[in-house]
């Protein structure tokens, strides 16, 4: 794990919703949130940056921002990224810059990273919300990443071999949800961030005029 490498000062009172959605590769983590997004509209989905190729079907600027590692480490020096990491060999990270701007007015924003990343995004947002997805089994998990034929028998091997130190980390999140019904995990998914936007301390900055009025004498 690497440490961060922008500082983010604490969000004042205006800010929007910050949920960080970390789960081990295979565990479903892509499907919820498309899910979330279509459920929840007002969510604005951070776009990372990775220094891995494209996969089938991914496209620039809207799964990833797909750079080299000598241009990501020229970001990172310029103190771009929230937070980054190095993860089954490539290099991943936040904008802190895109991020910082969308908190800030206000906007529901949701990211997408391990728990490496989970770490440092707690230190420096500690107001953010944290969610980790766990599989039913390391059955379902193995069957996942096989069913997407994208890797290896071995690399597959690995990736299952680091799910078990990631889910080691389950229980530094705010909440667990397990992905053994789809529709049920979604359904969890979406109750908490409706819950997070119902907090007394939201609801008085997002209806201050409405609040306002209901108290004036």
């Amino acid at each position: 794990m690497t440490s961060p490498t922008a500082i983010v000062t604490k969000a004042p009172p205006a800010s929007g919703c910050l949920f960080v959605l970390a789960a081990p590769s295979g565990g479903g983590k892509t499907s919820l949130v498309r899910a979330l997004l279509e459920r929840e509209p007002g969510i604005r989905l951070s776009v990372s940056y990775t220094t891995r190729a494209p996969r089938p079907g991914e496209q620039e600027g809207v799964h990833y921002h797909f750079v080299d590692e000598p241009a990501f480490m020229a970001l990172k020096e310029k103190g771009e990224f929230l937070e980054h990491a190095h993860v089954h060999g490539y290099w991943y990270a936040t904008s802190a810059t895109w991020l910082k701007q969308e908190v800030q007015h206000g906007h529901d924003v949701l990211l997408e990273i391990d728990w490496q990343g989970a770490q440092q995004v707690r230190r420096l947002i500690p107001e953010a919300v944290h969610i980790f997805i766990l599989p039913p089994s390391l059955g379902s998990l193995k069957e996942r990443l096989e069913k997407r034929g994208q890797d290896a028998p071995d690399v597959i091997a690995r990736r299952l071999d680091a799910a078990r130190e990631e889910m080691r980390h389950c229980g530094e999140f705010d909440y667990v949800i397990m992905n053994q019904d789809f529709a049920r995990a979604v359904d969890d998914l979406s109750t908490i961030v409706r819950a997070a936007r119902l907090t007394a301390t939201r609801q008085q900055v997002r209806h201050a005029a409405l609040i306002a009025q209901l108290l004036n004498r």
